[in-house]
């Protein structure tokens, strides 16, 4: 396959409307970080009508999903893209669904931090959360960068992050699970946290996912189903 090439279109009007495209993907990725951090705070510092605020500010990140998602199937009925631009219209597509999908976590993380700030809060406020969002919302923020700049070295050293996203997670559950079982008191708060920081894994997965994305609209590869340490995109398909 041939590298998508967004410069040369006959129509400009065309050229127009696939920059016009990804500019809402990109403002679409901008409220999903905004909703995302602001989750993550209202967990660390006990906030719950941030959390709630959160929460019911998701039909935003919705809204913003139908409009992209119309203006490609408009796109793709009236335009006849050539495979290059047919393959960035696909991958829009996909893309706009894990930005919806990390919306969706967001708004379970506010809902689990409106619930946590009406219980005892531990001495450490949750660090291990708070480190892992932060990672988690680095991920969200450079898969992005990597679509807004079509950056596959970037792209692919965020698909690697996330083995590290994985790795404390299983972390955090283990940690629940102990102090659920030293003191049965705490099961429900715990348990919440078990909830909290498995959002943020699978978030984690959605930005390893556009990520992909991102590789395959620039070298037309699909690195999905291909182990992490086995990807190598110098080969020729």
């Amino acid at each position: 396959m041939q590298p998508v090439d967004l410069t040369h279109h006959i129509s400009k009007r065309f050229e127009k409307d696939l920059e016009e495209l990804r500019g809402n993907v990109l403002a679409m990725g901008g409220l999903v970080e905004s909703q995302l951090t602001k989750a993550i705070d209202a967990v660390v510092s006990g906030n719950s009508e941030l959390g709630l605020r959160v929460a019911h500010d998701d039909y935003k990140v919705n809204r913003f999903e139908v409009t992209i998602d119309e203006a490609c199937s408009r796109i793709i009925a009236t335009r006849a893209p050539a495979a290059s631009d047919l393959r960035l219209i696909m991958a829009i597509i996909k893309t706009i669904t894990d930005l919806e999908r990390i919306g969706d976590e967001a708004e379970k993380i506010g809902f689990l931090a409106s619930r946590l700030a009406n219980m005892d809060r531990p001495s450490d406020s949750y660090r291990e959360l708070k480190t892992l969002g932060a990672h988690v919302r680095r991920m969200v923020a450079a898969a992005m960068d990597a679509f807004a700049r079509m950056d596959v070295d970037a792209a692919l050293a965020t698909v690697r992050e996330d083995e590290y996203v994985d790795e404390e997670y299983e972390k955090i559950q283990r940690q629940c699970i102990t102090f659920m079982m030293e003191d049965p008191r705490t099961i429900r708060r715990f348990m919440d946290v078990t909830w909290a920081a498995r959002s943020l894994e699978r978030i984690g997965d959605h930005a390893k996912n556009i990520c992909e994305y991102v590789i395959y609209m620039v070298r037309g590869k699909d690195i999905r189903h291909i182990n992490v340490d086995e990807i190598d995109l110098d080969e020729q398909d």
